[in-house]
């Protein structure tokens, strides 16, 4: 019975549903949700919400909802989500009806004052936050930001303690600290008042300043006593301190550590104060062997913790902070993170190596997998080998991407038939290798079915069925943002000379862009964008040529990404973050934070990346790339403002500033070159011919840069090149004259350190006997002509004053 409507359903939800009536079905229920809530009908809004998540869904199956078209749609049918909910409790409350009663738990207490607990000397303190599963991305951030609040809060103490550190797993945060004092020292504090003139009037008497400082205090007059500061006489409290116990120091350092966790999304659990990305479950606050009394949200610390759910017992006492880590030892738990990782990676290079394959290459995903489990026992899977058929990076990318599998590659590199697993804890490995590999046939079945099905469809195909996705609001659809890289990729090719044969790959490339995203393997995968344009590119006759720049369009997809190697890929490549970049900050895209829905930093870097790595498209600059992109987004009739790409280009300059910070280039320098950084290859040429001048050149640079520094200290900005001859009268200023119609414009650097040198004594004579601000105007306007025309002879894409401040300190 249910077959028949699952097989028939399915057609129709992958094949036959017709994309123009589902999408014209999706925006008629979506504003009929907004008429209801604008209607304040609560009930049927939420019905047609939920009619238009199913269109939504139908869209998607069909390949017809981009990505960003998918945030886009997420985003309103949550507020319209959030709208009803709103509404449904006002109109509830309005009638008077009940909404039922809820009581939140109640929040732990502190069952003890820490003032009635002591510790020895050298004691060793232990706190473990227990958490559900966490992300695996929180459990490195959690080391870090955990670490870094111990730091703060001891500092904000006069504890004496030793060494700290922080662990994590998936499902606890550990902070353990060594060698901890008894108490905090005895101190005296001072407590300033006002200046003596101001506490006593003409007779001695205390003034209402000096009585508001007492009643303040809770001081007497005998209390005071007088102290200098700022070269004036104070009255002051002096009051002894008694350093507290450690006891109660830590209580409150561990109580902020568990209350004040936070990650990049947090949600709100049962108290409203307390946000995290998971609950936490159960903590341990231990001072050697005394249970401190800390609390967050509703849970109180005690010395219970949980290893494995699957344990014959899941959860186990400690007993001291010392015996910690030896308990989870002993419970299979690995706490520390760099052995964890070691112990995924020995026991998986094992069990390929048992069978003759080896690991390769996948250091992210083994850090994932390091986070994802805290007992790590490996499994050896298999899958049938009819699948190595397909294309080795879609089932590497189902392994990796869906399963976290680690793919075995035989001594050549080749892909074998088989993988490992990593499981969690205590498994039966029979049971959870059948699991696993049940899981990953399914997938593979999908990833054959998705190839064998775009194989039959021609690449002009695709392309037309870009049409039917919409790449975002108001800038069209993947067919005109493709049309639109072609467009831009031909125009950045204007600028640089291309061979034949690199045309006319450019052209056919340029012709099928971003064909892939129509077809159903991208719509399922979507990280396989490029590998599968490449794939059924050289499927359907391509030359590989075409198919490679195909690829490397979609390059680098992340920092550390390979990039483009052919010209013809990497003008694609730049022209999609063109385009990418002017078309969402055109229509409103905003950049908040860390949030970067549409990856616009990304593309920003990545533009970088490119031109750097292509010294032959220097002539191609960031600015002119914004300009196409503009002018073509113009032509489909979406209007670009100049800020839009005034916007992208800052965008795309703060991430090559910061990546070049990253690759400790001094800031000054930076500075330096700031003309040059939309020429991204002009600017790393700069910056190593000034490191080079400030390095090897010797005293000749340091003259050259100081008599250009000496000319801009003088000149106006506005003053304009070029002097009158006539007008110069003293013998420096003429011989300065013909110095200069010897010496060309710079055109690098290296090439002008040597003639610029010869500026330097008649410059140095000039400053020496010419008055240039004199009262004459005429004669003034000639010496600064001539100055300017002096300055204009150096490269002009160098800030001098940066490199004269460069050469004060010349480690670079």
């Amino acid at each position: 019975v249910f077959g028949q409507s699952e097989s028939e359903m399915s057609r129709y939800y992958l094949d036959e549903a017709d994309i123009d009536t589902t999408r014209t079905l999706l925006e008629s229920y979506s504003r009929e949700a907004a008429r209801m809530i604008e209607r304040e009908l609560p009930v049927p809004a939420h019905v047609f919400v939920l009619k238009s998540s199913h269109a939504f869904n139908i869209l998607d199956a069909r390949g017809a909802i981009s990505t960003a078209e998918r945030a886009s749609w997420f985003a309103t049918m949550r507020g319209q989500s959030r709208a009803i909910a709103a509404l449904w409790t006002q109109l509830r409350e309005q009638a008077g009806h009940p909404r039922g009663v809820y009581q939140p738990p109640a929040l732990a207490t502190p069952p003890c004052d820490p003032a009635t607990l002591t510790s020895a000397p050298g004691a060793s303190l232990l706190l473990e936050i227990g958490t559900e599963e966490l992300p695996p991305h929180v459990v490195d951030s959690a080391i870090e930001a955990v670490a870094a609040a111990v730091a703060q809060l001891l500092a904000g103490t006069s504890l004496p303690h030793g060494e700290f550190r922080v662990d994590a797993t998936p499902r606890r945060i550990a902070v353990r600290i060594d060698d901890i004092a008894e108490r905090e020292p005895d101190s005296t504090q001072i407590r300033r008042g006002p200046k003596v003139a101001s506490a006593y009037d003409a007779d001695g008497n205390p003034t209402p300043a000096l009585n508001g400082f007492l009643k303040s205090q809770s001081a007497v007059l005998d209390d005071l006593v007088r102290i200098e500061f700022n070269g004036a006489e104070h009255v002051a409290l002096q009051q002894a301190q008694h350093g507290r116990t450690a006891a109660v120091v830590l209580t409150d350092v561990c109580s902020q550590l568990a209350t004040g966790l936070h990650a990049d999304k947090n949600m709100r659990w049962n108290d409203p104060a307390l946000t995290f990305s998971r609950p936490i479950r159960w903590l341990i606050a231990l001072l050697d062997t005394a249970v401190l009394p800390v609390t967050a949200g509703t849970v109180t610390a005690g010395r219970t913790t949980r290893v494995d759910r699957q344990a014959a017992q899941p959860e186990i006492e400690i007993a001291t902070a010392q015996q910690y880590p030896q308990a989870l030892t002993d419970a299979g738990i690995v706490l520390d993170r760099n052995q964890r990782r070691s112990e995924v990676l020995r026991q998986a290079r094992e069990l390929a190596a048992a069978e003759g394959g080896r690991l390769g290459d996948d250091d992210a995903l083994v850090d994932e997998i390091t986070n994802l489990v805290e007992s790590p026992v490996g499994v050896l899977g298999r899958f049938d080998p009819k699948y190595l058929a397909l294309p080795q990076q879609i089932l590497t990318t189902v392994m990796r991407k869906h399963q976290r599998y680690l793919p075995v590659l035989d001594a050549d590199g080749a892909l074998t038939s088989m993988f490992v697993t990593l499981a969690n804890g205590v498994c039966d490995p029979a049971i959870t290798r059948a699991g696993n590999e049940n899981v990953l046939r399914a997938r593979f079945a999908d990833a054959e079915f998705f190839w064998n099905a775009d194989l039959v469809v021609s690449l002009e195909e695709f392309r037309e069925r870009l049409a039917g996705l919409t790449f975002a609001e108001k800038v069209g659809t993947m067919a005109d943002r493709s049309n639109r890289i072609a467009a831009v990729a031909t125009d950045l090719a204007g600028t640089i000379t291309l061979s034949p044969a690199e045309a006319t790959t450019l052209a056919r490339a340029g012709q099928l862009a971003k064909f892939d995203l129509a077809s159903q393997m991208v719509v399922e995968l979507t990280s396989l964008a490029g590998t599968m344009a490449r794939e059924y590119a050289s499927a359907a006759g391509e030359t590989p040529e075409v198919a490679a720049a195909l690829w490397e369009m979609e390059l680098p997809r992340h920092q550390g990404d390979s990039l483009p190697t052919s010209t013809a890929g990497a003008l694609l490549a730049l022209a999609d973050r063109f385009d990418l970049l002017v078309a969402m900050l055109a229509t409103g895209a905003k950049l908040t934070g860390t949030s970067d829905p549409y990856g616009l930093r990304r593309a920003g870097l990545g533009i970088v990346r490119i031109l750097r790595a292509h010294p032959a498209l220097e002539q191609i600059t960031i600015t002119a790339g914004l300009a196409a992109a503009a002018q073509r987004l113009r032509e489909q009739g979406v209007p670009v403002d100049e800020s839009a790409t005034a916007a992208a280009e800052e965008l795309i300059r703060t991430r090559f500033e910061q990546r070049l910070r990253d690759e400790d280039v001094d800031p000054v320098l930076i500075a330096a070159v700031r003309t040059t950084l939309t020429t991204p290859v002009r600017a790393d040429r700069l910056i190593g011919h000034i490191r080079d001048g400030i390095d090897t050149g010797g005293q000749r640079f340091a003259d050259l840069v100081e008599a250009l520094q000496r000319i801009m200290r003088i000149l106006p900005t506005d003053t304009p090149t070029g002097f009158d001859r006539d007008h110069l009268v003293d013998d420096a200023e003429t011989a300065l004259a013909t110095v200069l119609d010897g010496i060309p414009a710079a055109v690098d650097l290296p090439d002008w350190i040597d003639t610029g040198y010869t500026l330097v004594e008649p410059l140095t004579r000039f400053f020496d006997d010419v008055l240039v601000m004199t009262d004459d105007h005429g004669l003034r306007k000639a010496r600064l002509g001539l100055l300017n025309t002096a300055l204009r002879r150096a490269p002009s894409d160098i800030d001098w004053r940066d490199v004269h401040l460069l050469r004060q300190r010349p480690q670079l």
